[in-house]
């Protein structure tokens, strides 16, 4: 395989798609009317998700001409190695294998990695995981007074955060009895409201981090040692010594990490460690150990559902054509977008509200993944890459910014996601409230895609003057995604789903989809910045005006 990405610009599929651009006019009612069929073909089934294409700005030559530009670019090769893992990450000489997190048991043929039997080495730890959710579920694993756990407070951030956060909100209907908070940001505002009220003696905190080093994390967890050395001192529950001390972060604090030397020196017993791999990237690791809290608050066995739905989407993926691969679909649309029609932003839009935190999660897979300038040989990019991801449940988003989509000036391709049966079927009286509720889901998509023109509203009596006040042009692209309900399964399978389409638009741009470089120059400069916030005035000199003034500002203002 070449070590160099094929500059998708330079290629027959690109300049066609270009000259079909140039021709190209979106008609979807024009469409819908002349083809009878057009839902039908254009409707894809991966898993338990069926998902309807039909009211995106797409062609049947379009469909034709975007599958051959995978063909040109070498996606079949490249999603090949990924699964294989060829060390496809090349600014950190890594293989890619959240896939393998999701792997079956016994799963032929076996993956060895650089002389490593990855598939033994994630059942193990899936082992470790499952073994430790029963111990605290059972009540097994006891606090230093004898009392079981009944919180969980998972302390992370980044992939350690908004994948078990989101995962957690999705599937509340599947948790048991043991509460899980969370907590990211290093604002002390968020450590010391996450753990008003709990009761220290049945917490147990999750610290997650790799390689234990991270900023945010380690400064939360001494904070909440610090708490937990604190309230149960005040309770008599401790009495305050070394010893004392030792013993309650024993018992009240794991760790998801590898660097062994590092959580002991924290307190947390080795044992009691949960690992994973630099071949998992963050933003793909909820189904690692960093899952730890999810399985704990859901069990092991729906866990174990929610890593099956991974799979079958990996699976769709990997062996499907790509004339009927939805991930590879999406994300090549979503390339059309971009690339050819100029749009700068996408949203995902769930009608669940359980999903109510899906796309914040999504926005750290796509735009941490794709939001870059280089290619992976270093050479610079040769199209725009990236698109801003953002979104919030129906219907709420209705009465905040879908006016924009529908009548803006900007093009804003958006994901709908339904499921066919609700967590709770309530009535309002003789009202199914799903039923209404879904009713919204399809007419938003409907009113993009077909609009009113302006003699449909001459028709509803509306004066004159404010008729083009009640136009809407239509030929706003929404993808229609719906599965029967929210389970384990499906969740996987909907972030395996844009796992994957965010891997097929990187291809495309020639991009590696899986450092994120971006993130560390602000880490650094943080640490360099700090001593003169607390009162170095050699490190306040060395600034430039601005953050010197704004710093000045900080320390006249700070009262306490």
């Amino acid at each position: 395989m070449s070590t160099s990405p094929i500059d998708a610009t330079t290629t027959a599929a690109w300049r066609a798609l270009s000259e079909h651009r140039d021709a190209f006019r979106g008609d979807l009612r024009g469409w819908f009317a002349a083809d009878p069929q057009r839902a039908e073909r254009l409707t894809r089934t991966a898993g338990d998700l069926h998902v309807d294409l039909s009211k995106n700005l797409l062609t049947d030559e379009t469909l034709e001409l975007l599958v051959r530009l995978a063909d040109e670019v070498g996606l079949r090769g490249r999603v090949d190695a990924m699964f294989a893992g060829e060390h496809i990450n090349t600014t950190e000489d890594r293989a890619v294998l959240h896939t393998a997190l999701r792997r079956p048991a016994g799963a032929e043929p076996a993956l060895v990695v650089d002389g490593q039997d990855v598939d033994a080495d994630v059942q193990e730890v899936l082992a470790q995981v499952a073994e430790f959710a029963e111990k605290v579920r059972t009540g097994e694993w006891r606090g230093v007074t004898g009392a079981p756990v009944k919180t969980v407070v998972n302390i992370g951030i980044g992939g350690s955060d908004l994948g078990p956060v989101m995962a957690y909100e999705a599937l509340k209907p599947y948790v048991g009895d043991i509460e899980v908070r969370f907590v990211s940001n290093i604002d002390p505002t968020d450590v010391a409201e996450t753990t008003a009220g709990l009761d220290p003696t049945t917490t147990l905190f999750i610290v997650a981090s790799k390689t234990f080093t991270t900023l945010e994390t380690l400064t939360n967890a001494r904070l909440a040692r610090e708490w937990l050395w604190e309230t149960l001192t005040a309770a008599g529950a401790i009495d305050g010594s070394e010893a004392s001390r030792a013993d309650a972060v024993a018992h009240h604090f794991v760790a998801v990490s590898t660097a062994l030397d590092k959580v002991e020196a924290f307190g947390i017993d080795p044992a009691n460690a949960f690992g994973f791999w630099d071949w998992v990237g963050g933003r793909y690791s909820v189904d690692s150990a960093i899952g730890l809290a999810l399985a704990i608050a859901i069990g092991p066995d729906a866990f174990g559902e929610l890593l099956e739905g991974f799979h079958t989407m990996d699976e769709h993926f990997r062996t499907t054509p790509f004339e009927q691969n939805v991930p590879a679909l999406m994300g090549l649309l979503n390339v059309w977008y971009v690339n050819f029609l100029d749009a700068h932003s996408h949203a995902v839009l769930p009608y669940a509200q359980h999903l109510h935190r899906f796309a914040a999660y999504l926005q750290q897979l796509t735009m941490e993944s794709n939001g870059k300038s280089v290619r992976w040989d270093g050479s610079p990019v040769t199209s725009q890459t990236g698109e801003i991801f953002w979104g919030e449940p129906g219907t709420n988003g209705q009465h905040a910014f879908y006016q924009l989509i529908h009548q803006g000036t900007r093009l804003v391709p958006a994901d709908f996601i339904a499921v066919a049966t609700p967590a709770h079927p309530l009535r309002d009286g003789e009202a199914d409230v799903h039923e209404l509720f879904l009713s919204n889901f399809f007419a938003q998509t409907k009113a993009l895609a077909f609009g009113k023109t302006a003699d449909e509203v001459r028709t509803e009596g509306t004066p004159e003057a404010i008729v083009p006040a009640r136009v809407f042009s239509g030929n706003r692209p929404t993808t229609s995604i719906m599965a029967p309900a929210l389970t384990p399964a499906v969740l996987g399978q909907l972030v395996a789903l844009y796992e994957h389409i965010t891997f097929v638009q990187g291809i495309v741009w020639g991009i590696n989809s899986f450092d994120q470089w971006g993130v560390e120059l602000g880490k650094k400069l943080a640490m360099e910045i700090a001593p003169a916030i607390s009162g170095d005035d050699e490190a306040l000199a060395a600034q430039d005006a601005s953050t010197k003034g704004l710093i000045e500002y900080y320390r006249a203002h700070r009262t306490r």
